[in-house]
C-alpha cells in the first residue's frame, strides 16, 4: 500500500466513523425523544480522558516500567537522541519494561509528557541497528500523535455501547413491562451492534496506523524497511517460543494495542511456521513467502495490528529476499 493510500484510507476511516456516530446518535435521538443520551456522552468523554491521563502511571506500575539508566543503556539513549533529532521531537523519557517478552511500545499524557519503552526481552534479542528501526516506528506513534487520534476514535464506539447496556437494561427491568420499554430493548440491542461495526473500523484504523508507523521507519533510520523486517520476524520467532515454554503472553493482551507487534498473533504465526518446519535462521524469508490465508484475513479484521506477512512484504518493498 503506497503511503498516499494509506493516509487516503486513514482519512476515510475517519469519516465513516464519525458519520456513522452522527446518523446513529441522530436516530436514537429522534425514534425514543430523550436527551439523556448526552449525559451519557459526557460521562464516556469523561472516562476516556481520565484514562488517557493517568494510564501512564498504570502501565509502569502493572508492568514494572521505569527509567532507563543512562549507563546501562547508554546505546539506547544514543538511538533515541539521534531519532529525537531526525523526527523533529522533543526527547522522549526513556523507559525500561522488565519483561522478558520481545517488543517495544510509546505512550504518554499531557500529565507525564511522551515516553517510549522497550522490554528487556527485546533487548536481549536485537541487533542495535534493528532497537533503532523498532525505536523508528514508535516515534512514527509520536510524530502522528497516534495516542491522541486513537483516544478520540475509540469513544465513539464506547457511546453506543454505554447507550446500548443502558437501554437494554431499561428494557428488561422497567418497571412497566410497557411498549415503551419493549422499544428501548431492542434500541438497546440495536445500540450494541453498532458499537461492534464501529470497533471493527477502530481496529481498521489502528492497522493503517502501524503501517504509518513503520513508513516513519522507514523514513529516518537507514535501509529501515529491511531492519524493521528483520525485527518483526525475530519477535515472532521468540514469542512463539516463550508461549511453548508455558510463558503466559496473554498477561500482556491489555498492552498489545501499543506494542509493536500483537503478542498473541505472534504466538500463533510461530505455531504455523513450526508444524511446518520452517522456523530457522531464514525467518524472514518464510515469512516474507508464506501465504495469506483466507482465514489469516478474517482474523486480521479483528485484530489491533496487521498481518506480519502482509508487513513485512511492504516493509520490503515488495523486494523479496
Amino acid at each position: 500500500m503506497s503511503l498516499w493510500k494509506l493516509r487516503l484510507s486513514m482519512v476515510a476511516a475517519v469519516a465513516l466513523l464519525i458519520g456513522l456516530t452522527t446518523l446513529f446518535i441522530t436516530a436514537i435521538l429522534m425514534a425514543i425523544g430523550i436527551t439523556d443520551i448526552f449525559t451519557i456522552l459526557f460521562i464516556v468523554i469523561i472516562i476516556s480522558l481520565f484514562q488517557w491521563l493517568f494510564s501512564p502511571y498504570l502501565v509502569d506500575k502493572v508492568y514494572k516500567v521505569r527509567e532507563a539508566d543512562p549507563n546501562r543503556y547508554s546505546k539506547l539513549y544514543k538511538i533515541i537522541d539521534k531519532l529525537s533529532i531526525k523526527s523533529g521531537l522533543k526527547k522522549p523519557k526513556v523507559m525500561i519494561a522488565d519483561m522478558n517478552i520481545p517488543n517495544a511500545f510509546a505512550y504518554g499524557s499531557p500529565l507525564t509528557g511522551n515516553r517510549v519503552a522497550v522490554t528487556k526481552g527485546l533487548m536481549n534479542i536485537l541487533d542495535d541497528d534493528e532497537v533503532e528501526a523498532v525505536l523508528g516506528h514508535e516515534f512514527g506513534h509520536l510524530t502522528h500523535k497516534d495516542m491522541q487520534i486513537m483516544m478520540f476514535i475509540s469513544i465513539l464506539p464506547a457511546i453506543f455501547y454505554y447507550i446500548g447496556y443502558s437501554l437494554y437494561f431499561s428494557g428488561i427491568f422497567g418497571a412497566d413491562r410497557d411498549e415503551g420499554a419493549s422499544y428501548a430493548f431492542i434500541i438497546g440491542m440495536l445500540s450494541l451492534l453498532i458499537y461492534y461495526i464501529l470497533s471493527l473500523v477502530v481496529l481498521w484504523f489502528s492497522r493503517l496506523r502501524e503501517y504509518y508507523a513503520d513508513s516513519h521507519s522507514m523514513k529516518i533510520v537507514e535501509d529501515g524497511g529491511p531492519k524493521l523486517a528483520r525485527a518483526l520476524a525475530k519477535i515472532v520467532e521468540y514469542t512463539g517460543a516463550m508461549k511453548n515454554k508455558g510463558v503466559n503472553t496473554s498477561s500482556y493482551s491489555s498492552l498489545k494495542a501499543l506494542f509493536i507487534a500483537d503478542p498473541d498473533k505472534a504466538v500463533e504465526e510461530f505455531n504455523e511456521l513450526r508444524e511446518k518446519g520452517i522456523v530457522t535462521s531464514d525467518i524472514v524469508y518464510k515469512l516474507a513467502h508464506r501465504k495469506v490465508t483466507f482465514g489469516d484475513r478474517i482474523i486480521e479484521l479483528l485484530s489491533t495490528h496487521p498481518n506480519t506477512t502482509k508487513r513485512i512484504r511492504r516493509l520490503l518493498g515488495g523486494r523479496l529476499p
